[in-house]
C-alpha cells in the first residue's frame, strides 16, 4: 500500500493536484487496501502532498481498524462528518487547494462536501492520476488474474462436460456457478444464450431452453481472491446451424488481427479498428455492435477501454479484454474473448482454452 500511495503522489505531483479523495470501492480497495461497508454515511479516503486520512463514520471504525494503521477522523451521527472533514483539510494542509480529484464512483453528496470544503479547487476525476496507476498491473496482480481465469477455465470446462439438449440456459449457468465454488470463486455474472438469444450481446439467461442444432454463446466471470474472470466462449449442442463454421473462422479472425495490433505505444483504437476491419471486410460489419475490449483489474470493467474512438496509448502491464463479435438475428450470435496482459512483445492471454467451438450433448 505505501508503495501505491507513493506512486499516486507522484502522479499528483506531474499533474498539479493538491488532493485525491475516494470512496469505498475498487479505487480505495486498490489503493488503501480498504474494503468498508458502503452506506449513506459518509466514509472518504483523503491524499494529499503530506499524507493521508480516512474519513469515517464512526460506526464502522473498529471493524475497518483491523485493516489499516491509516488515520481516521470519526465523526457521530448526532454532529455529521462536516467538523471531521474540515479537520482533515487543514491538517492534510489542502486548505487552499488548487486542483482537487474526486472518485467518480463516489456518491454525489458524499463528493459535494468535499467540493463544499474546497470552492476554488479545479476538479476533476481519476482516468491521469489513481486511474492510470491502476491500469498497469503489477506481477501480484497479474498472478491473482491468472488464478482467477483458470478458475474460469475449470468453470467453462465443467459447463461443457454436462451441458445437453432440453437443458435451459439458466441450467447451464448453474453448472458454471457450481465448478466456480468448488474453486473458492463466487459467480459475478453469466451470459448463455442459446439459438437466437445468442444475438443479444446482453442476453439475460433465462428459461430458454436448449436445442440440438443451436450455438450458445457463453460469456461467464467469477471473483477469486479479490480479482475478477471473464470470458466467452461457444458451444455447439449437437450440429452446428447452417453457415456457423464460416462466420466463427471471422470472428477468430478478427481476434487474431487484434492480438497482431496491440503492443505497447499503440493506441486503443488502433486495436479495435484492426478486429472491426476484418469483421467489415467480410460483410458483417453493421453485426459488430459494442466495442472490442474492456481493461480488467479489481472490476471486470475499467479502463482501458478499447473502442473505435479511444486515444489511450497501451502500455506494458495493462490487462484488457479482446472480444470481437457478430450478431446475426434470428440465428445466433458468436462472440470470443480473451483476458490478455500486455507484454513488451505483445499480449499474453491469460486463459488456456482453446477458441474453437466446443461440441456437447454427446
Amino acid at each position: 500500500m505505501a508503495n501505491r500511495l507513493e506512486d499516486l503522489r507522484s502522479a499528483m505531483a506531474d499533474t498539479g493536484v493538491d488532493l485525491v479523495a475516494i470512496g469505498p470501492g475498487a479505487h480505495m480497495a486498490w489503493l488503501m487496501d480498504l474494503r468498508p461497508h458502503a452506506d449513506e454515511r459518509a466514509l472518504i479516503g483523503c491524499v494529499s502532498a503530506t499524507g493521508a486520512a480516512v474519513l469515517m463514520p464512526a460506526l464502522e471504525a473498529d471493524s475497518v481498524r483491523a485493516q489499516t494503521d491509516l488515520p481516521f477522523y470519526t465523526w457521530a451521527d448526532a454532529d455529521g462528518p462536516g467538523d471531521a472533514l474540515d479537520q482533515i483539510v487543514r491538517d492534510l494542509a489542502v486548505v487552499e487547494a488548487g486542483s482537487l480529484v474526486l472518485d467518480e464512483g463516489m456518491r454525489a453528496d458524499h463528493a459535494a462536501l468535499v467540493q463544499d470544503m474546497l470552492p476554488g479547487a479545479h476538479r476533476a476525476f481519476t482516468g491521469e492520476t489513481l486511474g492510470r496507476l491502476r491500469m498497469r498491473k503489477g506481477p501480484e496482480e497479474f498472478a491473482a488474474l491468472k488464478e482467477s481465469a483458470h478458475a474460469a477455465d475449470v468453470a467453462m470446462g465443467a459447463a461443457w462436460a454436462a451441458m445437453r439438449a432440453g437443458m435451459t440456459e439458466r441450467e447451464v449457468l448453474g453448472l458454471t456457478r457450481d465448478a466456480f465454488k468448488g474453486r473458492g470463486a463466487s459467480l459475478l455474472f453469466g451470459i448463455v444464450g442459446a439459438g437466437g438469444n445468442g444475438a443479444f450481446p446482453h442476453h439475460q439467461t433465462g428459461d430458454a431452453v436448449l436445442k440440438e442444432g443451436q450455438a450458445v454463446v457463453m460469456d461467464i466471470g467469477a471473483r477469486l481472491n479479490g480479482y475478477p474472470s471473464d470470458i466467452t466462449r461457444m458451444a455447439i449442442v449437437g450440429q452446428a446451424p447452417d453457415g456457423y463454421d464460416a462466420v466463427h473462422a471471422v470472428v477468430e479472425a478478427a481476434v487474431e488481427a487484434a492480438l497482431a495490433a496491440a503492443r505497447p505505444g499503440v493506441a486503443a483504437h488502433t486495436v479495435d479498428a484492426a478486429a472491426r476491419r476484418v469483421i467489415t471486410d467480410a460483410g458483417y460489419g453493421e453485426y459488430f455492435v459494442h466495442r472490442t475490449g474492456h481493461g480488467l483489474g479489481i472490476e471486470v470493467h475499467e479502463p482501458p477501454y478499447i473502442t473505435g474512438t479511444s486515444q489511450t496509448v497501451l502500455e506494458e502491464g495493462m490487462v484488457f479484454s479482446i472480444e470481437p463479435g457478430i450478431y446475426l438475428p434470428d440465428r445466433f450470435g458468436i462472440r470470443l474473448e480473451e483476458i490478455v496482459i500486455l507484454r513488451s512483445d505483445g499480449p499474453e492471454t491469460l486463459s488456456e482454452l482453446p477458441r474453437d467451438a466446443r461440441i456437447v450433448g454427446n
